[in-house]
């Protein structure tokens, strides 16, 4: 059986000709093992996908062990390039906290939740951090850094 990671893994390198590797992070003491197996395999970039609250209590941690491997490293959370990392791209909280109190209004005001739409994220965010691009020695082209919603110098 594929798990999804594999699936995807599979569609990604068809598609863009890319290898995907996994590294499984349980507690804080994995952290360090993965950023050394990455850079041991020659890997040209790290999508950190955070999960959980190991990864949000650690999140300066990742990112000075993303910097210090040399790797160009995007994160899905912002508060882990506003912790130093370089980049992420992913939800805005600011705006699903926003829309979340539209829904208890509602239901305060007699909807029933079964009765509310389920909604997709619309807001996305991409930040990037100069000072970990300068860091590991990565200029940043301009029209990227005309996408970005928010700069960090």
């Amino acid at each position: 059986m594929q798990t999804y990671g594999e699936a995807y893994s599979s569609e990604a390198r068809q598609c863009i000709g890319i290898k995907l590797q996994y590294f499984d992070v349980v507690n804080a003491n994995d952290f360090a093992r993965s950023f050394r197996e990455t850079t041991k395999r020659t890997a040209d970039a790290i999508l950190w996908l955070a999960g959980g609250e190991v990864a949000s209590a650690h999140r300066k941690q990742i990112a000075e062990l993303a910097l210090k491997s040399g790797l160009p490293t995007i994160y899905e959370q912002a508060a882990f390039v506003e912790a130093g990392g370089l980049m992420s791209y992913g939800v805005s909280f600011a705006d699903l906290d926003r829309r979340a109190a539209t829904y208890v209004d509602k239901i305060l005001k007699g909807i029933k939740p079964a009765d509310l739409p389920v909604e997709q994220p619309k807001k996305f965010e991409f930040i990037i951090n100069l000072k970990a691009a300068k860091q590991i020695g990565l200029t940043i082209p301009p029209n990227v850094l005309a996408r970005a919603d928010k700069v960090i110098r």
